[in-house]
């Protein structure tokens, strides 16, 4: 049995996906060009999971395992949602 501080809470990300809340390491915005370099270099590396369901990405959270996930949320949103985790 897990210990209560192995527990992660799930956070929805659009679309029924959802991701482990204390792996995220950043939520942005994906327009800059740093993001775009970022976000090609994971697909290269196989670490890319597209989350979008084949909608625009609007927020690109990274998390502590290299991984990028890509979601069709605003990075606002997702973000908010973490927020409310936390509290």
């Amino acid at each position: 049995m897990k210990r209560p501080e192995q527990i992660s809470a799930l956070v929805n990300i659009g679309f029924g996906n959802v991701v482990a809340a204390s792996r995220v390491v950043a939520i942005v915005s994906p327009g800059s060009s740093p993001i775009k370099r970022l976000r090609e270099e994971a697909k290269e590396r196989g670490k890319l999971v597209d989350a979008t369901q084949g909608r625009k990405t609007r927020a690109i959270i990274i998390t502590d395992s290299d991984h990028v996930i890509l979601s069709a949320i605003q990075a606002e949103t997702v973000t908010q949602r973490f927020s409310e985790w936390r509290q």
